[in-house]
């Protein structure tokens, strides 16, 4: 068997909302179908894959580096020791030659993007739904059939006062979901406090809303909002400051007992490993939320649960970014603690297979082989584009 084609193409995720550091009005995506010689029902089977959000496509990267280097291969370099499938381990090793270590940023983002499509195709290959194939091959066949998942939003936009941001968040919990996100960090605490009592208002109960700061705060003005924050006892505070200022993340663990969360701007299993090392973070409470799409696929990821597990972290700690399909995926297949999700933004990117309901804070899977992208038709649709 052999890869017949590799296509991408950049897509605009182009919105009006803000966080505390970037606004989304020229947000980027990329999307790639990986095409085989593979033959199921009489059509070719193709891998899907794309980003997360809050980086912007990789279309040259693709072009000019990781898409060659897999076209340039010799077809059973690329396959497994039966030549049956795809080998993502090989395929992966292949795109990361001539690849110095370190520098992990928007590289680590169009590996994921390929590597994505590289795992969807293996599972259609194999005839499974990915999560199955996952559980399969690494939790002796055990896999979750229902994922925790929490209603990620809460973004600054023109407008936006607290009575439509409490209409958001009504709008999450009549949805089915048990948690619910906002942000905070783009305008002073005061204004930020207000809003937070406005959505607890609505929800009720602080253990059941999330605030996240995107990185905005220095040392100072962090340790400002914990202080204020401790009181409502949040369901976490997620990074607060720089994702690479360990130094600050283990302050804040000093002065806020409550959950914190962080790790979605972390790309590689060295740089997870050096969060845990120096970060503070407390493996009975607090939350990582690396995404496989951001940070070079899969095969890396699997690379970061052995670390966590290493340094005494289960991966029900791990609660991805991104809100996408392949995270969902991991966390039934990997046993992880759930999973982001877009109910009203960043789509048909978030979200899941049609006809799946939020209940109780929890989402099923489809049973098709694969990701599971055709079964949620606005994605499928920008995705058969490429074909």
């Amino acid at each position: 068997m052999r890869i017949v084609a590799i296509r991408e193409k950049t897509v605009s995720l182009a919105s009006s909302i803000a966080n505390a550091y970037i606004d989304f009005s020229r947000m980027t995506c990329s999307t790639v179908a990986l095409i085989t010689d593979v033959l199921r029902e009489g059509k070719a089977v193709v891998g899907f894959g794309f980003h997360s959000n809050g980086r912007y496509g990789q279309g040259a990267l693709l072009r000019e580096r990781f898409i060659p280097r897999i076209l340039e291969a010799t077809p059973e370099s690329l396959t497994d020791a039966g030549g049956n499938n795809l080998d993502p381990f090989a395929i992966w090793d292949v795109m990361m030659r001539n690849e110095k270590p370190g520098g992990h940023g928007e590289r680590s983002v169009a590996v994921g993007a390929l590597d994505m499509a590289v795992w969807d195709a293996v599972a259609k290959i194999e005839g499974k739904p990915l999560y199955r194939l996952l559980a399969d091959r690494y939790r002796g066949g055990a896999a979750d059939r229902q994922v925790w998942v929490y209603a990620a939003g809460g973004y600054y936009y023109p407008g936006k006062d607290q009575q439509k941001l409490q209409d958001e968040m009504r709008g999450y919990l009549d949805l089915g979901y048990t948690v619910v996100k906002m942000k905070i960090g783009a305008v002073p605490l005061k204004e930020d406090l207000a809003r937070i009592e406005a959505v607890l208002r609505v929800v009720g109960d602080g253990g059941r809303l999330a605030v996240d700061a995107n990185g905005r705060f220095d040392p100072a003005t962090a340790l400002a909002y914990a202080e204020a924050l401790r009181g409502y006892g949040l369901f976490w505070f997620e990074e607060a400051g720089d994702p690479l200022d360990f130094a600050l993340q283990a302050s804040l663990a000093e002065h806020y007992d409550p959950p914190m969360a962080t790790g979605e701007n972390l790309f590689s299993h060295q740089d997870a490993r050096n969060l845990l090392r120096y970060g503070g973070l407390r493996p009975e409470k607090d939350y990582l939320q690396f995404d496989c799409a951001l940070s070079y696929g899969l095969v890396e990821y699997l690379r970061t649960l052995e670390v966590m597990g290493e340094m005494g972290w289960s991966t029900r700690r791990l609660v991805p970014h991104g809100g996408h399909q392949m995270s969902l995926n991991i966390a039934a297949g990997l046993h992880l603690g759930g999973n982001e999700s877009y109910p009203g933004v960043f789509q048909p990117f978030g979200g899941f297979a049609d006809g799946l309901a939020v209940s109780n804070g929890h989402v099923g899977l489809p049973d098709t082989p694969g990701i599971g992208i055709e079964q949620k038709s606005s994605l499928y649709a920008v995705m058969k584009d490429l074909l």
